[in-house]
């Protein structure tokens, strides 16, 4: 989906509580990279592999110069000969640590990913989630969005609009503080200027 799509897309969704929560759970992903500066773990379940989500967060951390947002897809089915973006396998979330984001997108649980996020958290991994809702996923993750079944959105068209929120709101982050240091150069040039000539 391309940028004009999710504006569509966000133009048919205007009133709807859709816009606010995927913009939220794109601020806390955001702010987690980034403050943390870790890493992004993107897991999906055996079934599902969220391979458009990983191209699309590639994509809005180049756009928005912010790398942290560029995720490691780590995949269920990954073996040594595949392209190395593509070989990680779920001992990389074993091997996650403190100041690492886990955000993990599964239409339905598994249960040996449902315990490898268990004892990612427990070492310290930010845990997000986009998924059905309820269920042990949902009480594992410091943040969840719900995409409930016979929602007006699917789960692709949640990420779409998660990975551009995302990439937005770092652009806007860049641009207020550019402002603030703009601000604050101009404030310090004042100060520091010689006395104005007497009349």
């Amino acid at each position: 989906m391309d940028a004009v799509r999710v504006a569509l897309l966000r133009e048919v969704l205007a009133g709807t509580e859709w816009l606010g929560a995927t913009r939220r759970f794109a601020g806390v992903l955001r702010g987690s990279v980034v403050a943390h500066g870790g890493g992004l773990l993107l897991v999906g379940t055996p079934e599902y592999e969220p391979w458009h989500l990983a191209a699309h967060l590639v994509d809005e951390a180049a756009w928005s110069g912010t790398p942290e947002l560029a995720p490691t897809l780590v995949r269920h089915g990954a073996r040594p000969s595949d392209p190395p973006h593509l070989a990680v396998g779920p001992g990389r979330i074993e091997a996650a640590r403190r100041g690492e984001t886990l955000l993990v997108v599964a239409p339905r649980e598994s249960e040996p990913l449902l315990r490898r996020v268990h004892d990612a958290r427990r070492a310290g991994v930010t845990v997000l989630a986009l998924g059905r809702g309820g269920g042990s996923l949902e009480s594992l993750a410091h943040e969840t969005l719900a995409v409930p079944e016979g929602a007006e959105l699917d789960l692709d068209s949640v990420q779409h609009l998660v990975s551009a929120a995302a990439g937005e709101n770092a652009v806007a982050c860049v641009r207020g503080r550019r402002r603030f240091r703009d601000r604050l150069s101009r404030l310090a040039e004042i100060l520091t200027a010689p006395p104005p000539a007497p009349w």
